[in-house]
């Protein structure tokens, strides 16, 4: 049995101390915003926040969890009000998305260490593999977010999730509603 805080709610795993952290929460949890990409730690589609830290999950078991606070994805905002998640959006920096929530955390935890990062110390923090290639994209997200943090410009309002695209747009000008080709 391995008992931690994950999204702020205490939870047991009455699993093998040995499951690596990812598997507890996306079998055993059924936290599937944390991705399977690799399972050596090098795509980074798996982080989560432990204390505070993004840590790729497929390399930390649950012995290792023990006693901790995990924060996946879902438990960074339920409604995308994450400066992170505004900023991307905004950006149109994501693309399949199969990347993002991993991106999400490193970046988020990034700026709760520095709201100020330079294009070097993002691309060192946030070392994810995107497989569409948006690094630029990433980094101009990642300033905006520090800027929203810093309150140096105003949140990016993002339309809930479950939101049709014809209702996105009204609610956030930036989105067009295409109609479907007859």
């Amino acid at each position: 049995m391995a008992r931690m805080t994950v999204n702020g709610r205490p939870i047991e795993f009455r699993l093998d101390p040995a499951t690596p952290l990812l598997w507890a929460l996306r079998d055993a949890a059924n936290l599937t915003g944390t991705k399977y990409g690799c399972g050596v730690g090098d795509c980074g589609a798996c982080m989560v926040l432990v204390d505070g830290a993004a840590l790729r999950s497929c390399l930390v078991t649950i012995a290792e969890a023990e006693g901790r606070e995990v924060t996946t994805v879902e438990g960074l905002s339920r409604n995308r009000s994450h400066p992170v998640q505004q900023a991307l959006v905004a950006t149109q920096a994501i693309q399949c998305g199969f990347c993002t929530p991993g991106i999400v955390i490193a970046a988020a935890a990034l700026l709760a260490r520095n709201p100020a990062p330079g294009a070097d110390e993002i691309r060192a923090a946030v070392p994810n593999l995107c497989r569409c290639g948006v690094y630029p994209r990433l980094i101009q997200a990642i300033e905006q977010a520090g800027r929203i943090v810093r309150r140096e410009e105003p949140p990016v309002p993002v339309p809930a999730p479950g939101t049709l695209l014809r209702d996105a747009a009204r609610a956030v000008p930036a989105l067009r509603a295409e109609e479907p080709a007859r």
